[in-house]
């Protein structure tokens, strides 16, 4: 789900959400240029304020200016996963089982990008994603997910 760059900035910033306390849900690097955006998603217990966003965003951007993993200019968000919460790792799906998700592929499975249904968990072995969709188990493959969130309705 992460290109070189986002996994790098993952490696990179992951430790300092967690040192923080946070929880580092994940990141989105959209590299557009002059009009750049890197947006961390984070969490706690309880939920995330204003204050909590900034406080990372401040230790974020030491970091970022320090080590410069970014070139040329980008804008930096923090934000909550909120209710249509991204689901970033492997792990998260089968956290979340039970939920509504919405998935784009990076390539279509059976002439398909995106899926809608209520997650069932995961296949561990084979690195599978399973959902039901109209009462049908739909396995995707986790390494071809370009984008997954959960579905508030």
């Amino acid at each position: 789900m992460a290109g070189r760059a986002q996994t790098q900035l993952e490696g990179l910033l992951a430790p300092v959400v967690d040192s923080l306390g946070y929880e580092f849900v994940g990141l989105e690097y959209l590299p557009q240029g002059k009009h750049s955006l890197l947006r961390i998603y984070i969490d706690k217990a309880g939920g995330v304020t204003v204050d909590d966003c900034g406080t990372v965003s401040h230790q974020v951007s030491g970091v970022l200016e320090v080590e410069d993993p970014i070139s040329g200019h980008y804008v930096l968000e923090v934000s909550s996963p909120g209710l249509d919460r991204p689901l970033f790792k492997f792990e998260d799906f089968e956290r979340f089982s039970g939920n509504i998700v919405q998935i784009r592929l990076q390539t279509p499975l059976a002439g398909q990008r995106n899926f809608k249904g209520l997650l069932q968990g995961v296949e561990t072995a084979d690195q599978l994603v399973e959902l039901a969709i109209d009462e049908e188990i739909i396995r995707l493959p986790w390494e071809r997910i370009e984008k997954a969130r959960l579905v508030f309705e």
